[in-house]
This record gives C-alpha cells, structure tokens and sequence, in this order.
C-alpha cells in the first residue's frame, strides 16, 4: 500500500493567529513540532495499517515546516514547491492507494477556523460551481483526478463537517472548534493519539466511498481583495472579469482549472 501524505499548518492543534504559522514569528517552533507531530501519527497509523511507502508534501508556506527526524523512518517527504499545478498535491500520482490530510483548514469566507483563506489572503473567496472553495476541496478533486481516495482528514471542525457532507467515507479527526478570532482545541497529545488511531483504521472504509465526487464541468470564481489582482488574471486565456474585483474562469477538465488557480490564484 502507497500512501500520499499533504501536511498543512492552520488546521494544526492550538493554532490562532498568523505569527504562530510564520518562521521566525512567535511560537512558530512549537507549532511548527505539533504540526511535525501530527504528520507523523498519521504516517505511523497508514504503517500500522499496512502501507510500505509514504509520500508526504510539506504543504505550508515555504514547504520547509516539518521536521523530518520526527516522521517514521519509512517515509520520504517533499520539501519545497515543485512549481507546478498540483501545489500542495506535488508528488501525486495514479500510482498510490490513498490520500491523507493533516493540519487542513476552513476556506475563506468560512466563519470556523480565526485563520481561513483559500491559497493565500490576496482573496475574500474562491468558489468552485458556486460553492465556496478549501483548499481541501482543490486537493480532494486532485486526488480524484488520480482515481485516489481520500481516506482521512485533520484540521477544524468547520472543514470536517464540511468534508462529512461532501465525501462521508472519509474519516475525520477535528482538533480545533474555531469562535470568532479564537479557537478552542484539545489536547496536543490528544490530538496526536487520535490522528494516529483514525490514520490505522481509516483503510477499512470503502474505496468508493472516499473517492471525493469529480463534477462534470467546472466553474471556477474568484473574489480579490484589490482590483488590481482581478485585472492581471483576466489576462489568462479563457479567464472573464466579472466586476472590479471579480474574475471566473470554465471547463470541463479539472486540468484546466488546476492550472488556472496555479497561473491567477
């Protein structure tokens, strides 16, 4: 079994504010070692399970945020941007049997995690066929794309109900409850144990049924914070500026639409 790992940092146990998620900021090192901690459960429970090989995509900022020598021996991790369309997926491939997510977070406009956004805080929204858009909604189609299932997910409780309702075969582990610009989260050690439970006994779920649903045409819809930005992306063939701020873009190759969030976004 091959398992595909993408690690963010917003969703992480205890998370609230932006200096915790910014190298060099305050607090940075210590969320830095939950959000390593974290991954790392979620590597060991897919061992547990059965996986011989585990990929894992730093997928934060820099991409340089987890700390290898706390990752389990068996896996190889991706630090770095591969600057290419699959972003924090960079590494996947029909190849693996499964698709996991930790430290994943709500999207922007989504009132459950202090620190929702979509990609980068240049926007006040991304919308995917006129819904709002995570980034976990982005990676989950990516996954699909491959034909691989996506069998866990971590991160706040916003973006788990949100993941229950869309694929419920996934598995679930929320560790933050967002409340207005705070967030009221479990235990750190909690957290750890109950990802690396969930991450052992998520692969005695469907197949089928984790398989994030692949639409038959995309529109994809995207609200900038300045007009400046809505001006430069509509300069992307096939991309429409919709009002000052507002562009959109359509196909029906999620392709297509990975490389225009990757180009505009």
């Amino acid at each position: 079994m091959k398992i595909f790992v993408s690690s963010d940092m917003e969703g992480t146990c205890g998370i609230t504010a932006w200096c915790e998620t910014d190298k060099g900021k305050d607090l940075y090192e210590h969320y830095r070692t939950q959000m390593s901690r974290e991954c790392a459960a979620a590597c060991e429970g897919a061992i547990a399970a059965g996986a011989s090989e585990v990929l894992v995509k730093d997928a934060h900022d820099s991409a340089r945020n987890i700390d290898p020598e706390l990752l389990p021996e068996q896996a190889r991790i991706f630090r770095g941007w591969g600057r290419n369309p699959f972003s924090m997926m960079a590494g996947v491939d029909q190849s693996f049997d499964g698709v996991l997510f930790t430290g994943y977070h709500s999207a922007a406009e989504m009132n459950t995690n202090p620190l929702s956004h979509t990609m980068n805080t240049q926007n006040v929204y991304v919308k995917l066929n006129d819904e709002l858009c995570p980034e976990l909604m982005i990676n989950s189609l990516t996954a699909s794309y491959f034909g691989v299932p996506v069998y866990l997910l971590t991160g706040d409780k916003g973006l788990c109900d949100w993941m229950n309702a869309h694929c419920p075969g996934t598995s679930t582990v929320a560790v933050n409850e967002g409340v207005g610009a705070g967030c009221v989260s479990i235990h750190p050690a909690l957290a750890v144990k109950r990802i690396r439970e969930a991450a052992e006994a998520c692969f005695k779920a469907d197949r089928a049924k984790c398989l994030f649903p692949m639409p038959k045409r995309f529109k994809a819809e995207i609200s900038f914070k300045e007009h400046t930005k809505a001006e430069a992306a509509s300069w992307y063939p096939g991309c429409q500026k919709t009002g000052s701020r507002f562009v959109k873009y359509e196909s029906r190759d999620y392709m297509d639409i990975l490389k225009f969030f990757f180009w505009v976004l």
